[in-house]
């Protein structure tokens, strides 16, 4: 069968990756059409467009280059016309992704199924509207997900298991990290996957850490989709070392982190690292108001919101401030006051994700739906 798969940013690139192995392994078929990144390219088929040239983020960047935007919408649905395929997978992204969705369903091309929910149950929640007329099928990744679409919307979707929980034990297993041979302790920083999060939190946090340079070794992950040269701009004069497309390997080391909210979060949860949730907001106020009284739900973090409760510390709005990340930081190193009671929170997420392959699942029901 023909896949024509759409991924917008690079959580949705390893995670559509791995859905396009196992529909691979099952399909000997398979021909795979792609907006994307790298790591799906490594599987295989035709890559139309890179993420990179996609992922806007926030009012003004979208608005500055809507023409872009609309231009790659026009040339992906012409695309999608031409090809033919049996389905369209679209994997997060929604801002695009729905419009494409609308598109497909409007004009009968072929099935569109959504694999890894869009977050409407934190914003946007009118969306259900246009899920409903517009998915075909619904593969979500997160357990309370289910409650939200099939009890609240009355909306059946397909709850096939966590594929970061997945992608951890698989890294963990091959890799087999062993204890740090490190003069120095690891303190991790995620700052996050676009440019605009990056320059809005990482100087807080390399602010937050600077005092514990002598004791710990300050290290921070570079996104896959942000080139190295970008950090260095934030890195000068100051003791932090960047690694590039060593996520995983860093958490695998590490023994605290500082991480923007976003898969980071749920990835540092599984790696039993506790962390800070940072993410600075413009107009912390007004942000910190609406968070309170028109957000869907209660927490930013993953791992609050699997856990339905403060696991880890957030820090947004107008409580992100570098003496707050710094005292939270302190609470969560060896000897702090948070830090065994995270590492005993963390476990209640491991047992609510289970040890389920997502991607296997996701892979094994859109094949029988197809057929």
């Amino acid at each position: 069968m023909k896949y024509y798969l759409i991924a917008g940013e690079a959580s949705g690139d390893l995670h559509a990756s791995h859905l396009m192995q196992a529909l691979k392994e099952r399909d000997a078929e398979a021909e795979f059409r792609f907006f994307g990144g790298d790591l799906m390219a490594a599987v295989g088929g035709t890559r139309v467009k890179h993420y990179r040239e996609l992922a806007y983020m926030g009012f003004i960047p979208v608005l500055l280059h809507l023409r872009t935007i609309l231009k790659n919408m026009k040339m992906c649905k012409q695309d999608i016309v031409q090809w033919q395929p049996d389905v369209v997978i679209l994997v997060d992204y929604p801002g695009f992704n729905l419009k494409i969705a609308q598109y497909v369903k409007a004009n009968a091309l072929c099935p569109v199924y959504y694999y890894i929910a869009p977050k409407i149950w934190a914003w946007k929640e009118y969306r259900i509207k246009n899920i409903k007329r517009d998915v075909d099928e619904l593969f979500s990744i997160l357990p309370f997900e289910v409650e939200f679409f099939e009890g609240k919307h009355h909306y059946p979707i397909h709850y096939v298991g966590n594929p970061t929980a997945q992608e951890v034990r698989e890294f963990l297993s091959a890799f087999n990290p062993q204890p740090s041979d490190l003069p120095k302790p690891i303190i991790a920083l995620l700052a996050g996957s676009r440019k605009q999060e990056i320059k809005d939190n990482l100087p807080a946090m390399i602010e937050a850490t600077r005092h514990l340079a002598e004791q710990y070794d300050i290290v921070l992950a570079g996104a896959p989709s942000i080139e190295a040269d970008y950090y260095q701009q934030f890195l000068k004069d100051t003791p932090v070392r960047l690694v590039m497309n060593e996520t995983f390997q860093l958490l695998s080391q590490a023994t605290a982190a500082l991480v923007t909210s976003g898969t980071a979060t749920l990835e540092t949860c599984m790696f039993r690292v506790p962390q800070v949730v940072c993410y600075e907001t413009p107009l912390p106020r007004l942000i910190g108001f609406l968070k309170r009284h028109v957000l869907s739900v209660r927490f930013v973090s993953l791992v609050n919101l699997i856990a339905d409760r403060e696991v880890v510390t957030e820090l947004v709005a107008e409580t992100f401030s570098v003496d707050n990340i710094r005292r939270e930081l302190e609470a969560i190193l060896p000897g702090g006051t948070r830090r065994q009671q995270m590492l005993d929170d963390y476990k209640e997420i491991h047992r609510r994700l289970g040890d389920s392959d997502a991607p296997k699942r996701a892979a094994e029901r859109m094949i029988t739906l197809l057929k």
